[in-house]
């Protein structure tokens, strides 16, 4: 199962992404989590110790896998640098989760960064096309990271989307965005629910979509966030719910 995860800021789709890999792990999966949002933490969310650098700062490794030199132009360099060995070798385990951070390429001045998007674009492709774990993608809104040769591997997009005229507005973008480069399936989870009206609302702003579930909003999940605990250790609830969602898919 191969499952790329998107939505608006703020509407929960890292609290999903982690709940969905620990419900896939409980069935005894292996489950590759790609943390590929710059604005989100998943390593906080899943409450998992260790130091974990984000790849694209994996400079010294990068230039060899893609066969560049430091201090000289990136004019040549290797478009599919070997990439099979980095999961076991570079991402935080926790159990049968392998958790990667992707990270993001800051600041003005910096050149060339062709040789850091192959090596990801690379890596992305083998997690896609070539393992057979669960794979997990939290993205940012954009979806920039997904290319069209690497949709036909994407099994579902999940669309997080919460009542609200600013995250309805930005599911139709990344539909859009989806369905542009290839994917195929694309399902829509409701969250952070308090009332039957606001099921109503979504359902009536995305009539045309599939919406796969709705999610309940939990205090005690927010509490967590505040404390640093896990939104299933404060709300087993939140997992049934994922189970529910894996069945469907």
């Amino acid at each position: 199962m191969k499952l790329a995860i998107s939505g608006k800021g703020g509407t929960g789709k890292t609290t999903i992404a982690a709940s969905l890999a620990i419900s896939f792990s409980k069935k005894g999966q292996r489950v590759i989590l790609i943390d590929a949002d710059p604005d989100t933490n998943l390593q906080i969310t899943l409450g998992i110790k260790g130091e974990i650098t984000p790849l694209i700062e994996m400079k010294s490794l990068i230039q060899e896998r893609t066969e560049t030199k430091p201090g000289q132009p990136n004019i040549f360099f290797k478009l599919n640098p070997k990439v099979d060995d980095i999961p076991e070798k570079f991402f935080l385990k926790h159990n049968n989760i392998l958790l990667g951070v992707m990270g993001s390429v800051r600041g003005g001045g910096l050149g060339c960064t062709c040789p850091e998007n192959a090596f990801l674009k690379s890596l992305l492709r083998h997690l896609i096309l070539g393992r057979k774990d669960v794979v997990i993608l939290d993205m940012e809104a954009g979806i920039e990271h997904l290319g069209r040769g690497t949709t036909s591997g994407i099994d579902y997009l999940l669309i997080i989307t919460e009542p609200g005229e600013k995250s309805i507005e930005t599911t139709f973008k990344i539909e859009k965005l989806g369905k542009e480069i290839g994917i195929k399936n694309i399902g829509v989870i409701g969250n952070k629910i308090k009332e039957e009206k606001e099921k109503k609302y979504i359902e009536e702003k995305l009539k045309n979509f599939k919406i796969l579930s709705f999610i309940n909003y939990y205090d005690k999940i927010r509490e967590g966030e505040i404390e640093g605990i896990p939104p299933w250790e404060k709300e087993p609830r939140i997992l049934e719910e994922m189970d529910k969602i894996i069945s469907k898919l």
